[in-house]
């Protein structure tokens, strides 16, 4: 389970390795052009049930924890999809994957995006 730190907030947010190495893409891309943006999430079970919301600005520290020492191979698709919500006014939401069929993928979405 991989960790997104943000600010001083305390505790991290726990988001799913492979879903927080392509929300990473997305987040650094966003803030590399000095924009500012909200993420959103739904909370998994176990949690308290809801989603949450952040807003993201270059000036304030982000630090991305992964428990795999190696990255994943990234879905082009599933980066694609994140980074059009980021032109809503909604921000970027954090979906769960998009599995392409020709993969090997019997459904069109896997769990790891909450």
């Amino acid at each position: 389970m991989g960790r997104l730190f943000y600010g001083a907030a305390q505790p991290p947010i726990l988001i799913e390795d492979r879903a927080l190495a392509h929300l990473k893409i997305v987040v650094t891309t966003k803030l590399r052009r000095n924009e500012s943006f909200t993420l959103s999430w739904i909370h998994k079970d176990g949690e308290a049930p809801g989603r949450s919301t952040i807003w993201l600005h270059p000036s304030i520290p982000l630090r991305f924890v992964f428990d795999e020492t190696e990255a994943p191979t990234l879905n082009r698709r599933w980066i694609e999809e994140l980074s059009q919500t980021l032109s809503s006014t909604g921000g970027v939401c954090l979906t769960a994957e998009i599995i392409d069929p020709t993969e090997g993928g019997e459904s069109e979405r896997a769990g790891g995006g909450r």
